[in-house]
């Protein structure tokens, strides 16, 4: 598989050096070369943000061989456990990462090599007698470096599909620069990279994030024309005041990851149409390779808290109460996709990737909504996002909403409770949010728990560590 086309280019903002046409294509099979010196089997790569990652990334497709992106922090110990579980012929980006991204000790079944193009790498010394299946291209944690036990199993077309739908939705052609604000082994951040170098578009690839003053500089000085972010990154910056006028060659902005608060729509919606630009909402999972629905950005304000209609290839139905299948517009259920781009199934172990497509092009998605006239999604929150309160079942999602205008928030259930994390309030606004959801859901005020704290906990991908916030209930 190549999704690389030939006007593409990398550009690393650490050096300068660029990376275009026939030079990247040749550097890629410097990088598929490598690959093939290697037993065959599955690649685990540790993947920070930076070319020589994305390389190693892009030679693993290119040379058809499965590859798990990694993030490169993961603690040793969930590394051994994937080690051990998925049997991986290669580990590469041992020396990737930065501080505290130590690979930890190396498995007793591996070699350490030093190769000239991947630099230090853990070979498998025995073949093991699990035989990736031929469609498989990519592997992707389920829930970043939380160590979940699951991998999702893109095939080769659910990951060219959704590059290919991706850049329609977005306009995406060879004259926009998109810079890497979100991590490569983040489903998102993977389908940034992908589906621009598949338009033959430019990929900025810069470290730090959204906040960091070096990735402004490389967005000024090399005039990077989009900025992808979660609803995290918008809400940073809406504190810092940031406006799209003071980078004129921004003209696109997206949002996935999450629920972003209508009011944070609108007003990046305004700011970027002030300059001419598009702010553009999406709405996907990691089992769909990744995205599946964009909210065009003229759809803006009048469908503000739509995520669109689906992507091209793509299409919607919703499980009513009964368990039926409809596409009628108003019906409240599980959201259910179809579409190329789904993922051909879950791997918990080595024995699972030679498995074939489970899907068939089929996800229930988990996600509670309904379907308007023309076919726009609108998201109710999870189907298992459920507490209770005196043992009545209530929608987390639910007491989000009605707590939103007062600044990001989270509800998550608590011992016959709901505990309501909401950033920067004084206990003044706790006490009215707490009487706010009693008088709304008609319970008693004990039953709401809601608490102040200066920032909600992030996963390093920017998603809200829900984990972290269920641990302190």
């Amino acid at each position: 598989m190549n999704l690389v086309a030939p006007t593409a280019r990398l550009i690393d903002a650490a050096t300068g050096v660029i990376l275009a046409g026939a030079e990247l294509s040749v550097e890629i099979d410097r990088y598929a070369a490598a690959y093939r010196a290697f037993p065959a089997g599955v690649v685990f790569a540790r993947s920070d943000t930076s070319v020589a990652a994305v390389l190693r990334y892009l030679g693993a497709v290119r040379a058809d061989r499965p590859v798990a992106l990694l993030d490169p922090a993961l603690d040793p110990a969930v590394l051994a456990d994937f080690i051990r579980r998925f049997e991986p012929a290669v580990v590469v980006g041992l020396a990737g990462g930065g501080a505290g991204a130590d690979p930890g000790e190396r498995p007793k079944q591996y070699r350490q090599v030093d190769d000239p193009t991947l630099g230090p790498v853990w070979v498998r010394e025995r073949a093991t007698d699990e035989e990736p299946h031929p469609d498989l291209a990519v592997l992707l944690a389920t829930s970043g470096s939380t160590g979940d036990p699951k991998f999702v199993r893109l095939s080769r077309s659910a990951v060219s599909s959704n590059a290919a739908a991706i850049a329609e939705a977005l306009a995406i052609g060879p004259d926009e620069i998109a810079p890497t604000s979100l991590p490569l082994y983040y489903s998102f951040g993977m389908s940034v990279l992908n589906s621009h170098l598949a338009a033959g578009a430019t990929v900025l690839v810069v470290d730090g994030g959204v906040l960091a003053r070096e990735f402004w500089q490389a967005v000024q000085t090399y005039g990077a024309t989009s900025l992808a972010g979660v609803p995290y990154n918008y809400e940073m910056l809406h504190r810092i005041r940031w406006s799209p006028a003071k980078y004129p060659s921004i003209r696109t902005l997206t949002q996935a990851g999450g629920k972003l608060r209508d009011e944070m729509i609108l007003a990046f919606h305004e700011k970027i149409s002030a300059v001419g630009g598009r702010f553009h909402v999406m709405w996907g999972c990691t089992e769909a390779g990744p995205r599946m629905s964009t909210l065009p950005a003229d759809a803006l304000p009048a469908r503000v808290g739509s995520v669109g209609p689906a992507l091209a290839g793509g299409s919607f139905t919703v499980l009513d109460s009964d368990g039926a299948e409809t596409g009628e517009p108003g019906v409240v259920g599980e959201l259910v996709y179809r579409g190329p781009n789904v993922m051909m199934g879950y791997a918990e172990s080595s024995a699972d990737l030679g498995r074939g497509d489970d899907q068939a092009g089929v996800l229930r998605t988990g996600d509670l909504g309904h379907l308007d006239d023309d076919g726009f999604v609108w998201l109710r929150g999870r189907l298992k996002r459920f507490g209770k309160i005196f043992g009545i079942r209530v929608n987390l999602h639910d007491i989000e909403e009605m707590v939103r205008d007062q600044g990001p928030v989270v509800a998550v259930s608590g011992p016959d409770k709901v505990v309501v994390f909401v950033e920067g309030i004084d206990e003044d606004a706790a006490r009215a949010i707490t009487g706010r959801l009693a008088e709304r859901l008609k319970l008693h005020r004990s039953g709401f728990d809601v608490r102040t704290v200066e920032r909600l906990p992030q996963l390093p991908n920017g998603k809200i560590d829900y984990r972290s916030l269920e641990a302190q209930v």
